[in-house]
């Protein structure tokens, strides 16, 4: 946040190789600390047995229009069986975030 404290949300994620994908709004608060703070950290729980879970501790090495929109009704499909993202607002620009790992654990 902009007085350093951490912000926590649940987030859908995909990856390419390596890289975690992350969709997101344009000027939501996710985005602008990305932007400010490039550090992040995401908790992958298992959703039958909540003790197992990934960390991952990374940065956001890119921030794009490019494909996001594309991507969040890729996400929208793998979560939630819909073929469009149902929860756009009117004039909402999606953003990609490519989140590179610097350490993984389990």
């Amino acid at each position: 946040m902009p007085d350093g404290a951490p912000q926590v949300s649940p987030v859908w994620i995909d990856r390419e190789g390596d890289v975690v994908l992350v969709n997101t709004a344009m000027g939501r608060t996710k985005q602008r600390n990305a932007a400010r703070d490039p550090r992040v950290a995401i908790s992958i729980a298992d959703q039958n047995d909540p003790y197992e879970k990934v960390t991952i501790r990374g940065r956001v090495a890119s921030q794009t229009a490019e494909s996001a929109d594309q991507h969040i009704d890729r996400l929208a499909k793998k979560y939630i069986g819909k073929e469009k993202y149902p929860w756009r607002a009117p004039g909402e620009k999606r953003v990609l975030m490519r989140i590179e790992p610097d350490r993984v654990s389990d």
